[in-house]
């Protein structure tokens, strides 16, 4: 009997547990391990695990891999207690969102003949309890690899073979590589949407805005209600990362707001198009899970803008540019030699 444990039973830990047992591995025990006795409770009831403990020692016991699925900074304190107990040639991983510090402390914690293997499932939600942890969490979802140097070739594939078994893909990374990308895509938006929520909250005019906000705002607002502890942690981790991509975000808010002081709106309107044109493309191989390259859409320039989305709205934008700069627009074709009516 295999015995894998499941450090912190939240979102992905409740996750991970119900996903292993919905693969039906033969020989496996699952044990569950949180400060938490409610979520211990929740986890013994939704059927994520076969045993559950507080216990850092029981938890980890003749375990042939541990999971560590604690908040980020949380995840030395539970490597410096389990180190002097981990059995000899267990495998321990992690599911935390950053990984250049994760690898540090797994290097200078945990004994040599330990095999740590980092790991960070791109998937979640806003809520980060067991209350939301379902089987299917990781299915075809990125699942981020980081073999520390000295990690052996069979717990590199066991992590793997975890992570096909959860109907997840597993992607090679090394950790600076991983908190680079992961900052751009996934640290970034988090404070992007927290900052739209605190920018329009803080207003004076909050109660009416609210009344008008809709399904907009509230997307882009999602990610404000992910868990605190989690942000935080992320930020406090990979900040130089995070930093770095918010400076080229207002860069790039700067370089929009140039264009719409400047009235320029035929390169507003190219942009629009090809960001929708880019961002089309992107959502139509992922859902085809296509993992091939993103096809390149060229410069656009008049004419082809107007064979992509129409000469009349083309025009349209350009008649409106006019009416803005107190120009006349041109009258369309169809509106010509009819003695001033219009249809």
């Amino acid at each position: 009997m295999a015995k894998i444990a499941i450090i912190g039973l939240g979102l992905i830990g409740g996750s991970l547990g119900l996903a292993l047992k919905a693969a039906k591995l033969p020989n496996l025990e699952i044990v569950g391990c949180d400060r938490d006795n409610e979520a211990l409770a929740k986890a013994r009831k939704l059927g994520a695990t076969d045993k559950t403990t507080w216990n850092l020692r029981e938890a980890v016991e003749d375990a042939a891999m541990v999971i560590i699925s604690t908040p980020i900074v949380t995840t030395r304190e539970v490597l410096e207690a389990i180190r002097d107990d981990l059995p000899p040639n267990c495998v321990v991983t992690d599911t935390g969102s950053t990984k250049a510090a994760v690898m540090t402390w797994a290097r200078e914690l945990l004994p040599r003949e330990i095999s740590f293997v980092g790991g960070h499932p791109m998937a979640g939600k806003e809520a980060a309890s067991i209350d939301a942890a379902e089987a299917t969490l990781f299915k075809d979802k990125p699942y981020c690899l980081i073999p520390s140097p000295d990690a052996s070739e069979a717990a590199v594939q066991a992590v793997n073979g975890l992570i096909n078994s959860i109907g997840g893909k597993a992607l090679f990374l090394d950790a600076e590589e991983h908190d680079q990308f992961a900052a751009a895509i996934s640290h970034l938006p988090i404070v992007m949407s927290t900052a739209l929520f605190t920018l329009a909250r803080s207003s004076l005019a909050w109660q009416d805005l609210s009344k008008l906000a809709s399904s907009g705002f509230r997307d882009m607002t999602r990610l404000a209600s992910g868990d605190p502890t989690m942000n935080h942690d992320i930020s406090l981790t990979n900040r130089g990362a995070i930093i770095h991509w918010l400076d080229r975000y207002m860069e790039e808010l700067s370089r929009y707001r140039d264009l719409l002081q400047e009235g320029k709106e035929g390169s507003l309107f190219e942009l629009f198009t090809k960001a929708q044109l880019d961002r089309d493309a992107y959502i139509n191989r992922t859902e085809r899970h296509d993992e091939g390259p993103l096809p390149e859409i060229p410069p656009l320039n008049d004419q082809l803008a107007s064979m992509l989305v129409g000469e009349r709205l083309v025009q349209r934008m350009r008649d409106i540019g006019k009416l803005i700069s107190g120009e006349t627009p041109r009258e369309p074709p169809d509106r010509k030699n009819n003695g001033g009516h219009r249809p």
